[in-house]
């Protein structure tokens, strides 16, 4: 008999492995070579997996444009300037609880701000999505995820700053079943600028 709170732990528990593994391999190319296998057989196998059974990317992986060094970056966090909460609606009717602890300063070819949110819900955790240029045709239109450590989603850092790799932008579940429920990017961390790096459509 299979417990989804098991296997939805399991799924959890197997991420924060990747990422551990991730993190300690000095070349950020092979890092993302690592990443990269390590979701196509999550995908492929689990019983968490959002690809639905049959699903042609249980066999061929999920699409990503190739790594580009240029935009892996360790940033310090800037601090907001007073407190702010926001209550962010999923895809579905649901709402995220969010709590914004600072900003990250994307340098060129990106050139813009993301804000860092500290998420309310589970036990707390680091969230960073992302809307670019790319969400709607090239990517999924209500975002990307770099971050979300609740769910061991974590590329690392120290007490001041975060590794922002763009490289490891992945889409929610729901862009793949609309039965997940997933927040979106909220405005601050909306963008104009293509970031053609990360999971693809």
């Amino acid at each position: 008999m299979n417990i989804p709170e098991l296997e939805l732990t399991g799924w959890r528990r197997e991420v924060s492995t990747l990422y551990a593994a991730v993190r300690a391999v000095p070349k950020p190319e092979r890092a993302h070579e690592l990443w990269r296998a390590g979701r196509d057989e999550l995908f492929r196998r689990h019983p968490q997996s959002p690809l639905p059974p049959g699903d042609p990317m249980r066999a061929t992986g999920v699409p990503y444009w190739p790594y580009d060094p240029r935009l892996r970056f360790e940033l310090p966090i800037v601090p907001p300037g007073e407190p702010n909460g926001l209550s962010l609606p999923t895809d579905g009717d649901g709402n995220t609880a969010m709590r914004l602890i600072g900003r990250v300063e994307l340098p060129e070819p990106i050139g813009a701000t993301l804000e860092v949110w500290w998420l309310r819900q589970y036990a707390g955790g680091l969230f960073l999505p992302v809307r670019d240029g790319t969400a709607g045709t090239e990517s999924y239109g209500g975002g990307r995820y770099l971050l979300d450590t609740a769910k061991g989603a974590d590329l690392g850092g120290d007490a001041d700053s975060l590794v922002v790799d763009l490289n490891f932008l992945y889409h929610p579940s729901c862009r793949y079943d609309a039965q997940w429920q997933c927040p979106l990017a909220p405005p601050g961390n909306t963008i104009s600028a293509p970031i053609r790096a990360g999971e693809r459509l």
